[in-house]
């Protein structure tokens, strides 16, 4: 009996692995997980430059202050000019709208659920005084407290002058 038990032990670690070294380290993976992480925040943070139309061309204003920092509970309000028929419109979180009037409800909404909400507006720099005044009423009525106007402190379409 003692030496089937015996032969039994030399069969079972013959059909064993040897021991294999330490594992080395892959690169290759880590790597790999690193573009996916990479590329998922990339793709987040680009939502708020999403936001920003190409279609407005801000107004100069030489004595801005800087643009704050935190953005949270920030609602973006494009204003758009047509010069062709004179007719205003506002695109808000890709939403688009004829008349400021139409947001009030939309406004309304983001306000309720954050009342310390912040609308910048971005009105192109050919938008009518009466046009604007409209917009901040309406931002005012849908409760919104603070409202800021985006703007740039240089003139990107003058022609560059030589000192």
């Amino acid at each position: 009996m003692s030496h089937r038990a015996s032969h039994a032990k030399t069969q079972r670690a013959q059909t064993r692995l040897p021991p294999e070294e330490d594992p080395e380290f892959q690169i290759a993976p880590m790597i790999d997980i690193l573009l996916v992480l990479l590329v998922f925040f990339m793709s987040i943070s680009s939502t708020e430059v999403l936001q920003v139309n190409k279609e407005v061309t801000l107004a100069v204003a030489k004595d801005a202050k800087e643009a704050e920092k935190d953005t949270k509970g920030q609602t973006i309000v494009n204003v758009m000019w047509a010069t062709l028929n004179n007719a205003g419109s506002l695109e808000v979180d890709n939403q688009k709208f004829a008349q400021p009037e139409q947001m009030l409800n939309y406004l309304a909404t983001k306000t309720q659920a954050n009342p310390a909400m912040r609308v910048l507006i971005r009105a192109d720099r050919n938008v009518r005084y009466e046009y604007l005044k409209h917009v901040m009423i309406t931002a005012g009525k849908a409760g919104v407290g603070k409202v800021t106007f985006s703007v740039v402190d240089k003139d990107a379409t003058a022609p560059a002058t030589a000192p």
